[in-house]
């Protein structure tokens, strides 16, 4: 993943269409609903903190992690701005190291699909386990294979906005993987300054991640239907995964 140095510019912009207090709601809803509160929580790749704002300002002890610095700066910008208290730091998900132990972790809008290799997605979910407390959860939400071989496969899509023109490419690969090529045109003056970025994105069995999870000392409570508490369908294009430690490791 290119770390999002060009994207971070124009992210939220491109990503009007997510209701950020409506899945802060949502996310508080399914805390409630298993009996759980958030404790010290952390926001597992926070992007530019939209989400981890949210929750803040709902009452949460809450930080953020993520491995993009242009994200972090965005996101800094935003507690700033709203007079908030906020830790926010420069991680990658597999390479996750915190100073104590956290109640709850959520990680939202795909951000585990970024992580392509196998093996760093376990290791991912190792050190989210590591600094687990005792019944702490892990709420994550992934692209599944179906939105990855149905919906965004090889297909273009183009946005235009006040801010930037962005054309989204999107090349289907071998194990689900979706390569994502963008082109930004920011207007200056006269004329439009093109910048680009690419990524990869891989949707992951939900049998698959069931068992990396338990491999990780986690017990999969329910996987529901995007902002909802229902049954997963086989056209649903988001998993939500609820997630409770049972085998909890000493952090180094």
């Amino acid at each position: 993943m290119s770390g999002y140095r060009i994207f971070s510019q124009f992210y939220d912009n491109l990503t009007f269409n997510v209701d950020y207090e409506k899945r802060a709601e949502y996310l508080q809803s399914i805390l409630s609903l298993w009996g759980h509160e958030p404790g010290l929580a952390l926001d597992l790749a926070c992007g530019t903190g939209s989400l981890t704002v949210a929750l803040k300002q709902r009452g949460w002890d809450i930080f953020g992690v993520d491995g993009s610095q242009d994200m972090l700066t965005v996101a800094m910008d935003k507690a700033y701005e709203k007079e908030l208290n906020m830790l926010f730091l420069c991680q990658r998900m597999e390479k996750l190291d915190l100073y104590g132990t956290i109640d709850t972790c959520v990680c939202t809008l795909d951000s585990l699909n970024h992580i392509t290799d196998q093996a760093k997605l376990q290791t991912a979910f190792d050190r989210v386990a590591l600094f687990m407390n005792p019944e702490g959860l892990f709420v994550f939400d992934v692209n599944t294979v179906y939105k990855h071989q149905r919906i965004l496969a090889d297909n273009t899509f183009v946005y235009d906005t006040d801010e930037v023109y962005c054309v989204w490419q999107n090349s289907l690969e071998e194990n689900n993987i979706v390569r994502i090529e963008l082109d930004l045109f920011e207007k200056e003056g006269e004329v439009y300054l093109r910048r680009s970025e690419c990524f990869r994105e891989r949707a992951y069995e939900i049998g698959e991640l069931k068992r990396m999870l338990t491999q990780a000392g986690f017990e999969t409570l329910a996987v529901y239907r995007d902002m909802t508490t229902e049954p997963l369908r086989d056209d649903s294009d988001r998993a939500v995964f609820v997630e409770r430690i049972v085998d909890v490791k000493n952090a180094e």
